[in-house]
């Protein structure tokens, strides 16, 4: 064999190395998103139950003062065996109703002094708040993720590691906060 054919092998076995290489590393940055993803869906599910706990708790402290039916106890309990089983679309749906649920109990509290003064109330909202935060940053950080996901299945050249891998695009968690009533601003 001459200098030629040798440089020739040379160069294919760099550019099969090279392809193997980027391959491997876009099948790994593909994997480590998706699992970043899975694990702060997880993150957000934990929150939420702990979110829809502490409803439960202000239900049980407030329920001296007004009538809750034994529906709304039930409701919590079903969404509380929900968060888990659900995916990012169903999340959505769970939000809403506790948002719901936790709105009228606050409009409750709101209409009974004593029970807004109630330390256990007072904590147990503080903690409700909290755990707000703690989604909201959660959801942000898994938007993130999934963004930077969505971006590698659309672009040349991840994007065909992405259909021999056949990674898809993950959903966006797009939680349906209350912009229809004006906050309210106290001094």
């Amino acid at each position: 064999m001459d200098l030629i054919q040798w440089i020739l092998i040379i160069i294919v076995a760099v550019v099969v190395i090279g392809t193997i290489l980027f391959f491997v590393f876009i099948y790994n940055r593909f994997y480590r998103l998706k699992n970043s993803a899975d694990a702060t869906l997880g993150q957000i599910r934990v929150a939420m139950k702990k979110r829809l706990d502490m409803i439960e708790q202000l239900l049980n402290s407030v329920k001296s003062y007004a009538k809750f039916e034994r529906e709304v106890f039930e409701k919590i309990t079903s969404l509380r065996a929900e968060v888990f089983k659900t995916g990012a679309e169903g999340l959505r749906d769970i939000d809403n109703e506790s948002r719901r649920i936790l709105g009228n109990i606050l409009a409750v509290a709101e209409n009974y002094p004593d029970l807004k003064t109630s330390n256990t109330v007072t904590d147990l909202m503080g903690a409700v708040k909290s755990v707000e935060d703690e989604i909201a940053r959660q959801r942000y950080t898994y938007n993130n993720i999934v963004q930077e996901f969505n971006i590698l299945t659309d672009t040349v050249p991840s994007n065909f590691v992405a259909r021999i891998i056949g990674m898809m695009k993950l959903n966006y968690l797009k939680f349906e906060e209350e912009i229809t009533i004006p906050p309210r601003i106290e001094f």
